[in-house]
């Protein structure tokens, strides 16, 4: 199989040179790899530029100027890099990854990835489970359910890509590119490597502050339009995190400012087969629930 790999970046030359080097590493190196600066400012363009002189299979472009953005995750500008970079694929492939720049990879992680969609026709979407280091040295694997791809590293089967495409622009585009290739019948899958997890060097959240980011992950569950008792459980379920209770206020005042203010959000068919999907799940934890405290 053909692997194309897309990295968007902006002023990432803190991270960038350890994905490089990762990268570099891989026992199953990418076909193509398509570095996609996006108005850096720090020199991260210029490590791109000098890793892609090295490497043949390496390509580092620049996305024409645009006006400065306010709010660069709720416009989803990492989305419109990487449907850059895929515009820019100028021969045939079987897979391309959307990779963050704030990844240290594994060397078995490009291989599973395209065994999995060998091994697996209805496989349309992937990714590996990815960990944060502590600031004590060990790791901590980001949770979340097997079905869920971490946006930091998405592996499409071109066919389920080109079935999907376009992704909305907008928050939540990282869940709903997986409602979708599953509502076309594509199944969506994490993977574990055979080496550990690869790191993500910038935990998920951090970018502009803890509650800011459960503001955002509310607002990103009215984007792909979750089910109102689906946002209630998982307001519960977030408040027991840190900074406690308020970081499930802060989720539920996401979702309900996004409502408000009619926030661009999934096609109504995509809103309904998530609804199901999330019925389904807590139906199923609230039987899990009920057997578990049932007498034996």
């Amino acid at each position: 199989m053909v692997l194309v790999v897309v990295v968007p970046f902006l002023n990432e030359s803190e991270h960038l040179p350890s994905l490089l080097r990762s990268i570099e590493g891989q026992r199953r190196p990418p076909d193509l790899l398509i570095l996609v600066d996006d108005g850096s400012t720090d020199g991260s363009f210029e490590l791109a530029q000098d890793f892609a002189a090295l490497h043949p299979y390496a390509r580092a472009v620049q996305r024409p100027p645009r006006p400065p953005q306010s709010d660069r995750l709720a416009t989803a500008a990492e989305l419109r890099a990487f449907q850059h970079g895929v515009e820019l694929i100028d021969h045939p492939y079987d897979v391309v990854a959307k990779l963050d720049a704030d990844l240290d990879l594994r060397p078995s992680h490009f291989e599973t990835m395209v065994a999995a969609f060998e091994c697996d026709p209805s496989l349309g979407l992937t990714g590996g489970y990815l960990s944060v280091r502590r600031p004590d040295g060990t790791t901590m694997r980001e949770s979340h359910p097997p079905d869920h791809i971490r946006g930091p590293n998405k592996f499409y089967r071109r066919e389920c890509l080109e079935q999907m495409s376009p992704v909305p622009a907008h928050l939540g585009w990282d869940t709903m590119d997986e409602v979708m290739a599953r509502m076309h019948g594509w199944r969506t899958e994490s993977r574990e490597l055979s080496d550990g997890d690869s790191i993500h060097l910038r935990p998920t959240g951090l970018y502009d502050g803890r509650l800011r980011a459960f503001w955002r992950w509310g607002e990103c569950a009215y984007g792909y339009g979750s089910h109102p008792y689906q946002v209630l459980a998982a307001t519960a379920s977030r408040a027991r995190r840190r900074p406690y209770g308020l970081s499930g206020v802060a989720y539920l005042l996401g979702w309900a400012a996004a409502h408000a203010r009619r926030r661009p959000r999934a096609r109504a068919e995509v809103r309904s087969f998530r609804r199901r999907e999330e019925l389904r799940r807590l139906r199923r934890g609230l039987s899990g629930a009920r057997a578990a405290k049932a007498p034996h």
